[in-house]
């Protein structure tokens, strides 16, 4: 029951980092009322019963709109695929910098992780 549990938790963690990257890369294209009850939910970690009560709409209001979000954050990396173009650049600067011994490439490879 226990690792039933960290799988759910560890598939959460990254269910929420995906979200994160989606509404990083693509949350200016949500409405301000959008991207409020987004980040309230994501990032802030709202209730649902919360949410509604700070925007002064229903719980099924909350869930419709968060649910909305999700799809066109979707679509949009879906037509575009920046942050899978994201993920697999800095997982080559990685690789480069596993890879070598050269210092100056070790340094290279940091500054463009960190670009990133």
């Amino acid at each position: 029951m226990k690792t039933d549990n960290i799988a759910k938790e560890a598939f959460s963690i990254e269910k929420l980092e995906w979200k994160g990257m989606l509404y990083d890369f693509y949350g200016e294209l949500l409405t301000e009322h959008q991207k409020k009850i987004y980040e309230n939910a994501v990032f802030d970690d709202l209730s649902l019963s919360e949410i509604a009560e700070e925007q002064g709409i229903s719980r099924q209001g909350v869930h419709d709109i968060l649910k909305r979000c999700d799809k066109i954050l979707a679509e949009y990396e879906k037509k575009l695929h920046l942050v899978e173009k994201f993920a697999k650049i800095k997982q080559m600067a990685q690789e480069i910098n596993t890879l070598t011994d050269d210092k100056k490439i070790k340094k290279l490879s940091d500054e463009i992780i960190e670009e990133l």
